[in-house]
This record gives C-alpha cells, sequence and structure tokens, in this order.
C-alpha cells in the first residue's frame, strides 16, 4: 500500500510540475516533438528503402543474349545448364520479335525505324532468375562462358548507385535525430533542475522526516517521462496523416512503378509505438541525468 501511495503521489506531483515550470515544459515538447518527427521521417525512409531495396533484388534478372546463328537445339541446351546450376530459380524465353514489338511500343511514332530495316537486329534472350541476390555475379559469370552466349549481364550496379543515395540520405537523418535527441535531453535536465531548485525546501523537509531517495527522486522522473509522451503526440498525429496522404496521393508509388511505397497499415502502428516509446526515453534520460547530478541522493 505504501508503495501505491507513493506511486501515485509521484504522478500527481509530476503533473502538477508540468504545469508549474509551464514555459520551460512547452520547450522541452517542443523540442521533443521536432525530434520525433526527424525519427518518424528516419523510420518512414528507412521503412521504404528497405521495401524498395528488396523489391529491386526480387526483380533482379539476368538478361542472356543468344547468338544470331543459335538454333532450338543449341538454346535448348543453354537452356538446361542454366537449369542445372544450382543458383537458378527460374527463366523465360524472349524472342527477338518480342523485342521488337516493346521497343517499337516504346519508342512510339519512331517505331517506323525498325520497320524499315529488312531483317530484325535484335537478339533472342534468356530472363534468368536466381534463388539468392549475392549468387548475380557468379552465376552471370557462369552464363556468359556458355557456347552460344553472346552476353549476359544484370543492371545490378545501376541499382546499387540508387540504393547508395537512399542509405547516404537515411544516415544523415540518423546523424540529425541522434544530435537532436542529444538537445533534447539537455534541456529537458534544465528544466527537471529549475523544479528541484524550486522545491529545495521541499526537498530539505522531506529528508529531514526520513524519506526515502526514491520518493524523492520519482516525481521528476515521471515529470520527464510525461513531458516525453505528450511531445510524441504531434508526431505520431503528423506521421499517420501525413503518410497516408502522401500515399494517396502518390498512389503508392513513387516515379514508376518500380519504386513502391510501403502499405500504411503495415508501417504506421509500428511507427506510432516507436515514438512513445522514444520520446517517453528521451525524457525520461533528461530526468535522470538532472536528478543524479543536480538532487544529489
Amino acid at each position: 500500500m505504501k508503495a501505491i501511495r507513493i506511486l501515485n503521489r509521484s504522478i500527481r506531483d509530476a503533473f502538477k510540475s508540468v504545469f508549474r515550470n509551464f514555459s520551460l515544459s512547452i520547450a522541452s515538447i517542443t523540442c521533443i516533438a521536432i525530434t520525433l518527427v526527424l525519427v518518424a521521417v528516419s523510420l518512414v525512409l528507412s521503412a521504404n528503402v528497405n521495401q524498395f531495396t528488396k523489391d529491386i533484388e526480387n526483380e533482379l534478372s539476368i538478361v542472356v543474349y543468344l547468338k544470331s546463328d543459335v538454333d532450338e537445339s543449341k538454346r535448348t541446351d543453354i537452356e538446361n545448364s542454366i537449369k542445372d546450376m544450382s543458383s537458378y530459380q527460374s527463366l523465360v524465353l524472349k524472342s527477338k520479335d518480342e523485342w521488337k514489338k516493346e521497343m517499337q511500343e516504346s519508342l512510339g511514332e519512331l517505331n517506323t525505324i525498325l520497320d524499315d530495316m529488312e531483317e530484325n537486329p535484335l537478339l533472342d534472350s534468356i530472363l534468368v532468375k536466381v534463388k539468392n541476390v549475392n549468387d548475380l555475379k557468379a552465376t552471370t559469370k557462369a552464363i556468359s562462358e556458355l557456347d552460344g552466349v553472346e552476353s549476359a549481364s544484370y543492371g545490378k550496379d545501376s541499382v546499387d548507385q540508387m540504393i547508395g543515395i537512399f542509405k547516404i540520405v537515411e544516415k544523415a537523418g540518423i546523424v540529425i535525430v541522434i544530435a537532436l535527441v542529444l538537445v533534447t535531453s539537455f534541456l529537458i535536465s534544465n528544466t527537471i533542475k529549475l523544479t528541484i531548485y524550486s522545491r529545495r525546501h521541499e526537498i530539505e523537509i522531506m529528508r529531514l522526516v526520513g524519506t526515502s531517495n526514491s520518493a524523492i527522486k520519482l516525481p521528476f522522473e515521471f515529470e520527464g517521462l510525461f513531458l516525453g509522451i505528450i511531445g510524441s503526440i504531434i508526431p505520431i498525429l503528423l506521421s499517420i496523416y501525413g503518410y497516408i496522404i502522401a500515399y494517396d496521393y502518390f498512389d503508392g508509388y513513387i516515379f514508376s512503378h518500380m519504386i513502391q511505397l510501403v502499405n500504411p497499415s503495415q508501417l504506421l502502428l509500428t511507427i506510432a509505438i516507436t515514438l512513445v516509446i522514444v520520446g517517453g526515453l528521451v525524457g525520461m534520460l533528461g530526468s535522470w541525468h538532472a536528478v543524479r547530478k543536480y538532487l544529489k541522493i
């Protein structure tokens, strides 16, 4: 019962202290909110980069161009050789006529260029998928050495470059978030320090009557926790509504259907929970620092 009374009193005092030092509390809450907005952006970016990377890896195929003199029998031998490879997952044959048709559709009004040619200059090809993206390089090399293969390649270099740009942006966001977390913790620490100073006589009396250290410290730690949780409300709302609006506006894709956004239902609950936890931890970190440094108990 005594522990429950101490807990109830600590929570009550923490609420009072938040409003007693209202201007500093607002400053702390604002700083936490800004920090958590950047945390939310970082989480959204990270989730979508991971989704984009996974989608690209799943779509990566080795494009195998066959020599122009390869007949049906030789092509079957090449296909069987590819299927015998341990990394093989699937393959699709794409004839030069299919390539021609695709190019004509993409060229639009310029498709007469290919029509004017007496002979189709394109090559038959095989699109090969592997079980693991890490096997792409070795498998491409092995296929390119098969008799009757003109060339074999995959677009990993350009994909890696694109993913690298996303990763740099993601890491820069993390650095900014860490810096803001430290600044926010310092601001909350100062808020709690002023609270301790304003209640120094009360704290001295509590010590004289034998109040335990934990009973003295708990209100300040709860105050930091409340500041963090209150500061997380606005970023959570901005994350939920902002991401849903952006997702609907872009119809779930950015730039093209190649870059698909993570569905809000799979992401927003995780972000909301993370923001509350981070906000509470940042608030408690600042409070703990102030209590340890200034309360001296």
